[in-house]
């Protein structure tokens, strides 16, 4: 196993570009798979390094409940730049199958400066209103006066955000994961280093607290940045990229949003509601219930991206095939990966359900905020295996440029079905805020659904063109 993935990683180090419609279907899926796997996987520990340091300080329910409605609320940071990341990955796949190189570099230098003047938006909006966002959200005081430098710094960086995500769609795109997963990897792995000397201080390094956690999330995705743009000009060759073409292409521009708005919106509508949940969740559990939520759903994210990085090795696959015009092959991609997915999200049910006091107190030693995130995590388990099919379906459409059908299947699950129940159990029931968790498998279970039933049609529909 450890000779194949080595095997596959050598490959990918050799190619700048990778066109996998001359590769076989289950050696693309491995070879695009693997390091973005790997890629998410140590993404998914950036997402508890924080809060595992920062949940022995003292107080550490107020740190917890800080750093993870801050989570929370760069969802929707994150939605805007996986949105895009969406967009670019698509196209530049499509134009690979295609074989224009020279749109190719257009695509990346318009996706470039859209995430630059949004960073600068967002930068703004987010350090000057972090206390009322905060407040809205049910924050209390106690927690705000505790931590709210963190969201203030994390908020006015986001330009290390959206371009972490956009360049490794980039990478993805001309099917090249190898570079996205070396981002990631020397971003985290500079977090790693640095959130425990900023935090508890060490020889040069003062103690920061939790302030200190938000200057190593920050330093780490900056370094990894700076090492996805190096690697864009290294192989700027090979992808049609000129680094004097700095001027707006307007046809590219419409293409990239016309996929991006709807790619978008469906994160957004995804992260809204899980603010919302969180929301009703600190009113109805106050701050032990509310840290204990947002470590269950930390843990979920880290067992649920590397479900994550196959379903982008779909989208890049699915781009290429449709772009040259090789569609039945993606009928064939869907049930091998579907697959794959079943038996990895039953493994990690499993877990959660049997090792869930015992990843609490990883987390924290407070006994109260154990005792809410065990429960917590043992109810949203049992969606995993929903989720991680709606994950690979969801992206199956995104890789075709279809990023609308996502959009209305989530306005439908997250607003019409999961908002309007929560708000009815805990504003108008005043029922235990464990039936809104409960919500969350039951919302995934219904997506799942859904997204069966239309990529069935599409399915049938693309392969009868051919």
């Amino acid at each position: 196993m450890v000779k194949t993935i080595k095997a596959k990683l050598k490959f990918l180090q050799h190619h700048d570009i990778v066109d996998f419609n001359s590769i076989g279907l289950k050696e693309g899926i491995w070879l695009l798979a693997i390091p973005m796997i790997l890629e998410l996987i140590l993404e998914s520990v950036f997402s508890l390094v924080d809060l595992y340091f920062v949940g022995h300080l003292p107080d550490s329910h107020l740190a917890i409940q800080i750093i993870g409605f801050t989570e929370s609320i760069n969802t929707i940071i994150y939605s805007i730049a996986v949105g895009f990341s969406v967009a670019v990955t698509a196209l530049i796949s499509i134009s690979i199958g295609e074989k224009k190189i020279e749109k190719t570099g257009k695509i990346i230098m318009q996706a470039l400066i859209i995430s630059c003047l949004l960073s600068l938006i967002i930068s703004i909006l987010g350090y000057f209103y972090a206390i009322d966002i905060f407040a809205s959200l049910n924050v209390s005081q106690k927690a705000i006066a505790y931590g709210i430098s963190y969201p203030k710094i994390i908020f006015s960086n986001s330009i290390f955000i959206l371009l972490l995500f956009l360049i490794n769609g980039i990478f993805r795109g001309i099917g090249n994961p190898l570079l996205a997963m070396k981002s990631l990897w020397i971003a985290n792995g500079f977090n790693l280093i640095l959130c425990p000397l900023l935090i508890n201080g060490w020889g040069i390094f003062p103690a920061m607290g939790i302030e200190g956690a938000a200057w190593a999330t920050v330093s780490g995705r900056a370094i990894g940045v700076f090492y996805q743009l190096y690697s864009i000009f290294r192989i700027r060759k090979s992808i049609g990229f000129q680094k004097n073409g700095i001027q707006f292409h307007y046809p590219i521009i419409r293409s990239i949003t016309s996929i991006a708005i709807p790619g978008i919106l469906q994160y957004v509508l995804a992260s809204l509601s899980w603010i919302y949940l969180a929301q009703l969740i600190a009113k109805s559990g106050g701050e032990y219930g509310s840290a204990g939520f947002q470590i269950a759903v930390r843990v979920m994210m880290f067992f649920i991206l590397p479900i994550w990085g196959l379903s982008n090795a779909v989208a890049t696959l699915t781009g290429q095939y449709l772009g040259a015009q090789h569609s039945i092959r993606v009928k064939v991609l869907t049930k091998i990966v579907l697959k794959y997915t079943i038996i990895l999200c039953l493994g990690i049910t499993l877990i959660n359900i049997f090792f869930a006091e015992g990843i609490s107190l990883f987390f924290t030693n407070d006994i109260q905020t154990i005792a809410q995130a065990k429960e917590s995590m043992k109810i949203i388990s049992l969606g995993y295996i929903s989720y991680g099919i709606s994950m690979i379906l969801n992206n199956l459409f995104n890789g075709a440029g279809n990023t609308k059908i996502p959009t209305i299947v989530n306005f439908i699950g997250f607003w019409i079905f999961q908002i309007p129940l929560a708000y009815y159990l805990i504003d108008i029931q005043k029922s235990n805020y464990f039936y809104v968790i409960g919500l969350i498998p039951i919302t995934e279970t219904i997506l799942c659904l859904l997204y069966s039933a239309l990529w069935k049609n599409l399915a049938n529909s693309i392969t009868t063109q051919d």
